[in-house]
């Protein structure tokens, strides 16, 4: 056997062989012709598989020439997608001409084009490339940083880079290009050099040669090195040798290696980013001799580097001055270099500049210079002064200073090569890469084709991983090599043609490749020519040795120190190419390694793909070879391998099932057996034939067959299996037994102690015994357990360690019988056995643990294998921690029950595994079961990896899972809920984590298909609300379509006026038209409400303009349906009448764009429509943008587009819009914007600019909100004197002032928001009583911002004194004090705004600002404001109150001098500003008692508007009031879509005559849109902003028409939106993904209103302001519970909301939704039917009430699951055949109800094989005791003491249950005891005192040690209970092993009375 063995491994075969075609040259073909395509992207990504794929080690770019004789080139690398699953594709990246094709495509998939690109230009180079982009600070805490995966198109003059995701960039390339290289941190260009370099003035410094670029917007900065010179001195210098070429560039490790063309040495360098020292230091200004310093700007690099490459001066390269050896060719004393050594900033960059044109003398050019890079944004002195490239010379000296290019990478010098004695010349490496050798040595390994070399140096990472440390040079003749990264080899092709794999520098074998002929064999054995010299052909058997001496010349030395025998590696001839040629072709050359693949290039040109084989494919010799490895010195385990992998991969391999025999036999051999002679390994050879090759060389002893051939026949599987079939009973057979001459023949079976593993049998003993304890806990495994027993049994027996043989047959019994030969090992060989301290005389057995772990025994550390035994570790762990409670147990050094073998001399390996995950549990959970499911997710153990654990080891950690699935936190991630079973709370986490535009239920809940009506039906702007949703909120009626009909203009209006007798056509047109005049009132003021109603509903395509349904002001006049217009010309309409109207109508669509949808500038800018002015609705959609943040993504460049077209509406709401976008974030672009626009913040010598009065008023508003809560000293002292700001000068400032004061006064009180009297550094400024004298009058102080009034003519129109306007000033500054003292409870600045309590006073205020006096003091005593009409009535003064007894009716009691007016304005305005405040209080609350007290009101001054008294108090007073009340009541009442409040506004919208204006009705239907806020899912918030900006929105004095803006500009009534917040919480079925009703319970926290108190909601509902909450749960009992606990913090909730508010239920078992079955009554029949006995056997019973057809049915009720249903279907149905399984199908039947009712159907699968367990022991059928073990360890740990504990406060069952466990238990005792009666006692008995055992009952006698834990002999022998005679003295000796007392009740009689006694 052995010489057969020795023959096999010198051949490996590959894998199979395929033609070669790059994909992207077929593709090319058929590509139109590329005529000057500007960047046309040709084949859209279809998006199969993500790209991102580690750049891999791309080989050499070889160009090869094609028919055509166009050049091409192409490069591989491995494919990888985000996805879990493992596609190994190859990607190709393939370039000819101007074309650039990227394509993926395997073995599996047909290669597909996933990106083409043409270029203008040829192409150079192509790459990928992946760049790093650092994301925001503000967003996350830390900066993490983005890879963005590129393609990057390097043309002559520029870099073309595409990313995956479609971003495409052009960088401009200032010099000419020699190559790009790609790394970890971005790109690297080396610089063209020409040859002829004319030497300049003695001072100057050559240029920079290598350049990085970060990012393809960055510039392109010069590279630093930093090397060590001689004298020790680190420098840093740039890189300006051009000797020094990149060869080769890796991004992990990051190095780069270069080849210096002088020196003739390659050397490498580790690549990282600069240090700032590093960067002043390179960047500092040097001290050379007074020659002017000229500075050029980044951009002259940019443009003529590639000008003045011309001329440089070879100054000595920087990379001599380490070199540690002596260079006479290149003198270093020139006086650059001179000076150099003593100024440290000498390296400096070069003279460049922009006019520097070849043509102008180069001698005049001297001083050293500095360009510059940033990396922000370019800095406006850079890039200005261009010089025109023929300007003279003095111009350009005169550069002004810019700032310096900043390097941004740096080379740090870590090994050259040494010096040989001849130089080589040309020696430069044609390929580089890096290989790991098979135990993780790494290797850079370089071909010198010139030499025919491969060097392959060694390198590691110290130990404190900061750098790498280089080893020796190591040679390899060859003329070509790839690595094969999966197998961990590289593949060599040899100058004789061969192909060879080495791992590292040793040599595995030679590569077969079935049909290619190898140039040896085909020569040596086919081919015999006498032409050619045979003896110089190395066969495979003989490497070539000997020479014939013809040759002997060209024989090179080779520079390779002889290694010992295997791993010689052989010189090699370079041999003549005619040898070849005459047999044809032959590899010439290999590219492309990708993972295991590789193609070969032939001498004819063909391509061919071979795959090098896998190490091994099947687990368990993986396993076992990744722990032979870890034992093994690192030499030992190459040499393991190697031997093993040629082996395995002998040509016609093996088949799959003899893998693991062929391990064994040849791990046998190594150790030194002789396999052939060993019985079992000679029957594991039968078996299945390594090879057709072998089996022919093992060619019969002779034709007539042998007894051997018998004895196989009568040993083999299916000679036992027909044994024991009935057909054998049946006929009488007897047994036939084996022959056992076998120990005649061999009686000393020795082992060869100088084989290569016979020193490490006892470890590598040991690890595999540690592998098999692994494999017991994996169900998967149990196969490879048993196959590994065997050896593990061969190899204990030859070592003499009894326990271990012992414990084997225990859990394997067949064992005794199947081996019988020991194999002798005499004490001089065990000597020369290393016998390793951790192998211990007692095995260490896994379950033993646990069991021991369980009865809380004393247990030493587990031994296991660090990264091999992984789940031993997770096992052991989980029970220290779940079982002994020790939540230490999953720290880091888990040293008290693990104990960790240590490695054979391997130090990365440990380093590994500390860096996995070895967990620190969820230090917030509480419980212990909590703890471990946390522990357990954060190591990656899923619910399937659970499935193949055993299921009584799995036991502990199900029933901690079960314990969690009732409560768990709400901050669990995905993997934990999944693991614990709560799809719904899993599926939310993912959504969680998903930051797409739509959660995945969007698509489903929004209708897909428009149906036929909706299609002809105009799209009137709500089309695209979600209606599931809403018909699910307002289930009961149509509120919803009525909402829709009221605010929708889309439709002319109806114009019903009826024709007087009297009246003529002419008047009746004319009527009609003013009719419908009226009717256009109510149209123009419907958008904002229609914005409301429809805000954040839509997520538009990016491809689609937004849809902005038109405003329709024409009406249609029945009976005959005629068209009524206002353009006819009959009467007079209003120019401009519709304008704002427009613009509203803008706002509305655009603010249906969520926030989350994916939009960006160019979207923005394509909704414009083309050639055409910019209209109204444009202008409203840029604010509503604004207003939903994605206006900040507008570029600079279009935000001047729009302002500089001087659009006014255009600029109000791009202004606003941009405002709101940077709200309170003081950004400094944006007030810059702003401040153009008010006249007051330009410095006071500006040129004075036209703004028009209504953007002025914009940009006023938009500083406050920029600025707000800021408190900014400078920006509140301008905007308190824009309150007051005089009119002129001249023309100026003269309309509308009012409305420019407003938002003066907003503005101020936005920036001091709620600061109150704390305004920080404004003490000088009096803010509080500036304001005051605002509002109150006075003589108008001097101020410190007027100096520039001074100057100014005074107004040519309006002549106000020097008292404050107070009509003007008033109502800004009330607002502003409100906004200033907001909720601080300032109870004097309040009474400031007390309205005044005597006639005389009230006839100086007007009754408008005494409604703002009163709102303004609510706000501020905010704390105050109670939802009743006492707190209302608070607010009256006497003297009004006792005046307006009642609001319709005239008392006669009036005293005679009160101005009753008077009185009654005060009145109803007062009411009217209590109301405001107490909206805006309960804002968004739905407060009952705010709502009954404010719907009193709406219905009061409905009822006094239409008295007769109406008069009194003013139509319009009273319309005003009544619309402020109205739109209060909205507040309180946001998102509800409560009816009442619907049904006030419906009033409203159809009372269009008389006092109803524009501005009132625009008020009540902006009530109607707040009632309806998004549909439902927004509501209103009261912080300090959302109060602000809900009062510029509602400010209570509406517009009389619709271009009104006098006292208040109309687009701020939109900022609402700011105060809008998403809090509709939707529960989601996680099963059908549909929206349902659930029962939510939320609780209050307690506060100075109410203690702390729970409120249930049926959601969907909206939720009140998340600050005010505790917690939020789902309750039972339809759905499992969820808890949100609030007091952590409302982020979580908050995700939630936003992203739709969607939150995922889980129906429990046995329950309805709410919608089929409301009231539970259907769920409560299943309730009582299981709840009421849950005994075991009761509900045996219970299936058979329902008839068998029922029970799925019935199962059915209670789940969903497939899987259940079909058992129900399968395993419970009752058939009339089968009479006698019935009490099976019984036991199935309620086992399944019991797992469905009680929610665990995981145990179902553990149910049965407890069952099935137990009936094969009664039947004595059991073979191993492995599933007996399982059943004790559920027992015992049920009955272990944590468990007592956990059940005394538990509400959760147990997860078996209990009468079962006890029903099985005493089948158990019953069938063991009944075999200890008949005949078990003896075997018992001769076990116990080590006599044979009878083998056909050795089963049974298995079974009963382990059911009863007896301990093993050698622990027995040790207690001496030899002699013991009366069973107290047994008991005392036994109490030290603890044994159960069951199990001693059991042995007493055995060993007290001898055989036959029977028990006690």
């Amino acid at each position: 056997m052995s010489n057969v063995y020795e023959e096999r491994v010198t051949m490996i075969a590959a894998g199979e062989m395929q033609e070669f075609v790059p994909f992207g040259r077929d593709h090319c073909r058929r590509h139109p012709s590329a005529t000057n395509l500007q960047l046309r992207q040709l084949q859209p990504a279809s998006e199969l598989w993500s790209s991102d794929g580690d750049a891999g080690l791309v080989g050499s770019l070889r160009e090869v020439t094609i028919h055509e004789k166009q050049k091409e080139s192409w490069h591989l690398r491995k494919g990888s997608c985000d996805i879990g699953e493992e596609l190994d594709y190859d990607e190709e990246l393939y370039v000819t001409g101007n074309m650039v094709i990227w394509s993926r495509g395997s073995k599996s998939h047909a290669s597909s084009v996933y990106k083409a690109f043409t270029v203008d230009s040829p192409v150079l180079q192509a790459l990928w490339c992946d760049f790093n982009i650092p994301q925001d600070k503000t967003e996350c805490m830390e900066a993490q940083e983005k890879t963005e995966k590129c393609v990057c198109i390097v043309q002559r003059s520029c870099v073309n880079v595409h990313t995956v995701d479609g971003k495409d960039y052009i960088a401009p390339l200032p010099f000419q290009v020699a190559d790009v290289w790609a790394n970890k941190y971005g790109l690297i260009f080396e610089r063209n050099n020409p040859v002829q370099e004319v030497p300049l003035s003695p001072l100057r410094e050559p240029l920079p040669t290598m350049f990085s670029m970060l990012h393809p917007l960055d510039e392109i900065a010069p590279l630093v090195c930093k090397s060590t010179a001689v004298t020790n001195i680190t420098r840093v210098q740039y890189i300006a040798d051009y000797t020094l070429k990149i060869v080769f560039s890796s991004s992990t490790p990051s190095l780069i290696m270069t080849y210096d063309t002088a020196q003739c040495l390659h050397a490498v360098w580790a690549l990282r980013k600069i240090k700032t020292e590093e960067q002043n230091t390179v960047l500092r200004c040097p001290s050379t001799a007074g020659t002017p310093q000229q500075i050029v700007t980044s951009s002259s690099l940019t443009a003529h580097l590639r000008s003045v490459s011309k001329g440089e001066s070879p100054i000595a390269s920087p990379f001599q001055n380490f070199s540690s050896f002596p260079n006479p060719n290149r003198s270093i004393v020139s006086p650059g270099a001179h000076s150099r050594s003593h100024s440290p900033s000498i390296s400096n960059m070069a003279a460049l500049s922009r006019s520097h044109s070849p043509s102008l003398g180069t001698s005049s050019f001297s001083g050293v210079q500095r360009f510059n890079l940033s990396t922000n944004t370019p800095s406006p002195k850079r890039g200005r002064n261009s010089h025109s490239p023929n300007s003279t010379l003095s111009d350009s000296l005169l550069v002004p200073e810019t700032e310096p290019v900043i390097p941004e990478l740096c080379l740090d010098h870590l090994w050259t090569e040494s010096m040989l004695n001849i130089r080589e010349k040309n020696s430069q490496a044609a390929k580089v890469f890096i290989t790991s050798d098979l135990c993780g040595q790494k290797f850079l390994c370089y071909l010198v084709e010139s030499r025919h070399q491969l060097r392959c140096v060694k390198f590691e990472e110290s130990n404190d991983l900061t750098q790498l440390i280089f080893g020796t040079v190591t040679v390899i003749q060859a003329k070509d090599a790839a690595p094969v990264e999966s197998v961990n080899t590289m593949v060599v092709l040899e100058s004789n043609g061969n192909l060879v794999l080495y791992t590292g520098i040793i040599r595995v074998g030679k590569v077969f490749i079935a049909g290619l002929p190898t140039p040896s064999l085909s020569m040596s054995n086919t081919l015999p020519r006498p032409s050619t010299p045979l003896g110089s052909i190395s066969t495979p058997a003989r490497p070539s040795s000997r020479h014939p001496g013809t040759l002997d010349e060209a024989v090179w030395p080779s520079p390779v120190p002889e290694l010992n025998d295997s791993t010689k590696i052989h010189d090699s001839l370079y041999m003549d190419d005619c040898t070849f040629h005459q047999i044809g072709t032959y590899i010439h050359s290999l590219r492309d390694p990708v993972q295991n693949r590789v193609t070969l290039e032939m001498s004819n040109g063909n391509l061919i793909r071979i795959t090098t084989p896998e190490i091994t494919n099947s687990q368990l010799v993986k396993k076992c070879l990744q722990a032979i490895r870890y034992i093994l010195p690192k030499e030992v385990a190459v040499q393991v391998l190697i031997k093993w992998y040629n082996a395995y991969n002998a040509p016609g391999g093996p088949n799959y099932h003899s893998e693991w025999n062929m391990f064994v036999i040849c791990l046998m051999n190594m150790m030194g057996y002789s396999t052939d002679r060993l019985m079992w390994t000679r029957n594991l050879d039968l078996e299945g034939s390594l090879s057709p090759v072998i089996a022919a060389k093992k060619a019969r002893p002779s034709e007539i067959g042998s007894d051997e051939d018998w004895e196989y026949l009568l040993s083999c599987d299916y000679h036992h299996n027909f044994e024991s079939h009935l057909l054998a009973k049946a006929l009488h057979l007897d047994p036939l037994e084996v022959l056992h001459p076998k120990e005649e023949i061999f009686p000393n079976l020795g082992l060869d102690s100088t084989t290569l593993l016979f020193g490490h049998i006892p470890a590598i003993f040991f690890v595999l015994h540690l592998i098999y304890e692994e494999l017991k806990l994996d169900n998967l495994m149990r196969d490879g357990a048993r196959s590994l027993v065997i050896l593990l049994y061969q190899l204990a027996r030859d070592l003499k360690l009894d326990m271990y043989m012992d414990s084997y047959w225990r859990d394997y019994p067949f064992l005794m019988k199947a081996l019988k030969q020991t194999c002798q090992i005499d004490q001089a060989q065990t000597r020369l056995m290393h016998q390793p301290p951790f192998l211990t005389a007692e095995p260490p057995s896994i379950y033993h643990w646990l069991s021991s772990c369980l009865n809380a025994d004393m247990m030493s550390p587990f031994p296991y294998l660090p990264g091999i035994c992984e789940r031993t570790k997770l096992i052991v762990q989980s029970f220290a921690l779940y079982i002994l409670g020790d939540e230490k147990a999953l720290s880091l050094e888990p040293s008290m029950y693990l104990s960790r073998i240590a490695a054979g001399q391997r130090k990365q390996q440990a380093e590994e595994d500390d860096k996995r995950l070895s967990l620190n549990p969820g230090t917030l959970s509480s419980s212990l079961a909590a703890k471990l499911v946390i522990s357990l997710t954060n190591l990656g153990f899923t619910l399937k990896d659970l499935e193949s654990v055993p299921f009584g080891v799995a036991l502990p950690i199900r029933d901690a899972i079960y314990h969690c699935r009732e409560q768990p936190s709400s901050d669990w991630s995905e993997a934990a809920c999944s693991l614990i079973g709560r799809q719904d709370l899993s599926k939310q986490a993912h959504e969680g984590n998903l930051h797409k535009t739509k959660s995945a239920l969007g698509h489903v809940l929004l209708s897909d298909g428009v149906s036929g009506n909706e299609a002809e039906e105009e799209e009137d702007g709500m089309n695209d609300m979600n209606q599931d949703l809403m018909s699910l909120i307002w289930n009961e009626d149509l509120r919803v379509q009525e909402v829709r009909r009221l605010l929708q203009s889309t439709h002319p209006v109806r114009v019903n006026v009826v024709q007087m007798p009297e009246v003529s056509d002419h008047e009746y047109i004319e009527e009609k038209e003013n009719r419908l005049l009226q009717l256009c009132q109510r149209t123009m003021a419907l958008p904002p409400g229609r914005g409301m109603f429809t805000l954040f509903s839509y997520h538009p395509v990016p491809t689609e303009p937004l849809p902005i349904p038109k405003l329709n002001l024409t009406g249609r006049a029945p009976p005959r349906n005629t068209t009524v217009d206002l353009n006819s010309g009959n009467i007079d309409v209003p120019p401009n009448m519709a304008s704002w109207a427009s613009f509203h109508n803008g706002v509305a669509a655009g603010l249906k764009v969520a926030p989350a949808s994916q939009i960006d500038s160019a979207w923005i800018v394509y909704n414009r429509q083309k050639n055409t002015e910019l209209t109204n609705e444009y202008a409203g959609l840029l604010m509503a943008l604004g207003l939903n943040g994605h206006l900040s993504k507008l570029t600079t460049m279009s935000i001047h587009d729009y302002l500089s077209k001087g659009h006014e509406m255009t600029s109000i709401g791009l202004l606003l819009g941009i405002s709101a976008a940077k709200l309170g974030t003081m950004d400094i672009s944006v007030t810059r914007l702003l401040s153009i626009h008010i006249p007051a913040l330009l410095p006071p010598t500006s040129t004075e600019l036209d703004v028009p009065h209504n953007l002025q008023v914009a940009a006023v508003m938009g500083i406050g909100l920029v600025y707000q809560g800021t408190a900014h000293r400078h920006i509140a002292e301008v905007l308190l004197t824009e309150i007051g700001r005089p009119p002129g000068p001249e023309m100026e400032n003269c309309t509308d002032r009012e409305s420019y004061s407003l938002a003066s006064g907003l503005a101020l009180g936005m920036v001091c928001l709620g600061h109150g009297s704390n305004l920080i550094g404004m003490s000088d400024l009096n803010v509080p009583d500036q304001l005051y004298q605002y509002m109150v009058g006075g003589h108008r102080r001097a101020q410190p911002g007027t100096h520039r009034e001074k100057h100014k003519s005074p107004s040519y129109q309006i002549k106000e004194g020097d008292t404050v306007n107070v009509d003007v000033t008033c109502p800004g500054a009330t607002l502003a004090l409100a906004l200033l003292y907001l909720k601080t409870n300032n109870r004097s600045i309040a009474d400031w705004l007390r309205a005044p309590d005597t006639q005389y006073l009230l006839d100086f205020v007007k009754p408008e600002f005494l409604l703002m006096r009163t709102l303004a003091r609510g706000l501020i005593m905010w704390d105050e404001i109670k939802p009743n009409p006492t707190w209302v009535n608070s607010n009256i003064p006497p003297i009004v109150r006792q005046n307006n007894a009642s609001l319709n009716t005239i008392d006669g009691q009036v005293s005679e001098d009160v101005d009753l007016q008077t009185m009654r304005q005060a009145h109803i305005n007062i009411i009217a500003g209590a109301c405001m405040a107490m909206g805006l209080r309960f804002a968004g609350s739905s407060n009952a008692a705010a709502f009954n007290c404010l719907y009193k009101y709406v219905k009061m001054f409905l009822e006094s508007v239409s008295s007769p008294v109406a008069t009194l108090a003013g139509h319009h007073n009273l319309e005003t009031c009544l619309s402020v009340v109205l739109l209060s009541l909205a507040l309180v009442m946001a998102g509800t879509g409560n009816l009442k409040v619907l049904q006030l506004c419906r009033l409203m919208h159809k009372r269009t005559g008389g006092e109803m204006n524009y501005g009132f009705h625009m008020a009540a239907h902006m009530a109607l849109g707040l009632l309806f806020l998004g549909g439902g899912r927004y509501s209103l918030c009261t912080s300090n902003s959302a109060i602000a900006a809900l009062l510029c929105a509602l400010y209570p004095r509406f517009p009389a028409h619709s271009t009104d803006n006098r006292y208040h500009l109309q687009a701020l009534r939109h900022l609402y939106v700011l105060a809008a917040e998403p809090r509709l919480l939707v529960p989601v079925d996680v099963d059908t993904n549909t929206p349902c009703y659930a029962l939510i319970k939320i609780t209050y926290k307690a506060s100075q209103w109410c203690e702390e108190m729970p409120v249930n909601l049926m959601a969907p509902s909206l939720l009140p302001e998340l600050h005010l909450l505790k917690e939020i749960k789902v309750k039972g009992p339809k759905y499992w519970e969820i808890m949100m606990d609030l007091s952590k913090g409302p982020q979580g909730l908050q995700s939630i909301l936003s992203k739709d508010g969607f939150l995922y239920v889980k129906l429990r078992a046995g329950h309805l939704s709410y919608t089929e079955d409301p009231k539970g009554f259907r769920s409560l029949l299943a309730q009582t039917f299981t709840h009421r006995n849950p005994e075991f056997l009761s509900i045996k019973v219970q299936p058979r009430r329902l008839l068998p057809s029922q029970l799925p049915e019935a199962v059915s009720a209670f789940t969903s699951d497939p899987a259940l249903l079909s058992f129900a279907e399968y395993f419970c149905k009752h058939s009339k055949k089968e009479g006698q399984k019935q009490d099976v199908l019984d036991l199935f039947s309620s086992i399944l109800y019991e797992c469905v009712t009680q929610e665990k159907p995981e145990m179902l699968p553990t149910y049965i094989a407890i069952d099935q367990a137990v009936r094969r022991l009664e039947r004595k059928e059991m073979s191993e005791t492995f599933e007996l073990w399982q059943i004790k360890l559920m027992q015992q740990f049920y009955n272990s003491v944590c468990l007592q504990d956990k059940f005394k406060n538990s509400t959760t069952g147990l997860l078996i249950n209990p009468e079962f466990l006890l029903a099985m238990k005493n089948t158990l005792d019953k069938t063991l005891d009944l075999w200890l009666h008949a005949s078990g006692d003896v075997l018992l008995h001769s076990y116990l005192s080590s006599h044979p055992v009878e083998e056909s009952q050795i089963n049974m006698l298995a079974c009963f040690l382990v059911y009863h834990s007896i301990p093993t002999l050698q622990q027995i022998a040790a207690t001496g209970i030899n002699g013991t005679t009366c069973f107290s003295e047994l008991l005392l000796k036994f109490s030290r092993l603890h044994l159960p007392v069951q199990a001693l009740m059991r042995l007493a009689p055995v060993i007290l009375g001898g055989p036959q006694a029977t028990l006690i």
